[in-house]
């Protein structure tokens, strides 16, 4: 059965012009297809529908804004996207693999091997160093001592830290501990960079320094996705998926 693509047009992000849509399977160019995907949550004997059949691709190399108000149901696509949790309907290719139909521990190694999380409250180990911070993935994922050290280090400058990486998450600021939070998140050379409300625990000046960062990490081949509420930050990114009701209302380009 075919099922709905959208396929994003140029225009400003306020423009009222509707995307074009396109029928078509799974295509295996894309980094991410996602294909009818519901996801239905069961509340006594109440079927809640968080989201409704919802199809879209992502591109190696995007950087996109998903974007929505409290109860849209993008909080719910996040952890479908992050393989933090599977659809109950539809098909999901995260970088060529079906992950809508793995199990627990396969979902594991995905989430480690494919992508890197940024969370609005850092959630950083508060009496390790900056570089054990980002070492934390590697360790997980079986890396050699010397080999995690120099890759965090890595990561850490390129993120403009690489004089920080001894400090403790209280000898930092807010915007510092975030850019540790990305470092960890890059550590691991993942598929997607997806951040929750990434600004949410900053001010307004630190939060346009941390996406002047996600700009620059995106011209350097980076995917990134941003999951906010806030109009300003999602502008910030070149494509912006407006989610309301479970439901893509807009999926556009911004000029």
């Amino acid at each position: 059965m075919s099922t709905l693509t959208i396929t994003p047009q140029e225009t400003d992000i306020e423009s009222s012009v509707k995307p074009r849509v396109e029928f078509e399977g799974h295509d295996p160019s894309m980094l991410i297809s996602m294909r009818n995907i519901w996801k239905t949550y069961q509340m006594g004997t109440e079927s809640v529908h968080a989201l409704h059949g919802v199809s879209f691709d992502i591109p190696r190399g995007e950087y996109i804004a998903i974007i929505g108000p409290s109860g849209s149901g993008k909080s719910t696509l996040m952890n479908l996207i992050g393989c933090l949790d599977t659809p109950s309907q539809g098909q999901y290719w995260l970088n060529g693999k079906n992950v809508s139909e793995m199990d627990d521990d396969e979902l594991a190694r995905i989430r480690n091997q494919e992508v890197g999380f940024v969370f609005q409250t850092f959630n950083l180990l508060a009496r390790a160093t900056a570089l054990h911070n980002v070492e934390l993935p590697l360790i997980y994922g079986g890396v050699s001592a010397s080999q995690r050290h120099e890759m965090a280090k890595q990561a850490l400058n390129a993120v403009d830290l690489a004089d920080r990486m001894t400090h403790k998450p209280n000898e930092l600021s807010g915007g510092q501990r975030q850019r540790v939070a990305i470092a960890r998140a890059l550590v691991n050379h993942p598929s997607i960079l997806l951040a929750d409300e990434p600004t949410g625990a900053l001010d307004s000046h630190t939060s346009m320094e941390i996406m002047d960062l996600f700009e620059r990490l995106h011209s350097e081949g980076n995917t990134i996705i941003v999951v906010t509420h806030e109009h300003d930050i999602a502008a910030r990114a070149h494509r912006v998926v407006s989610i309301r009701d479970g439901l893509i209302e807009k999926d556009e380009r911004i000029r």
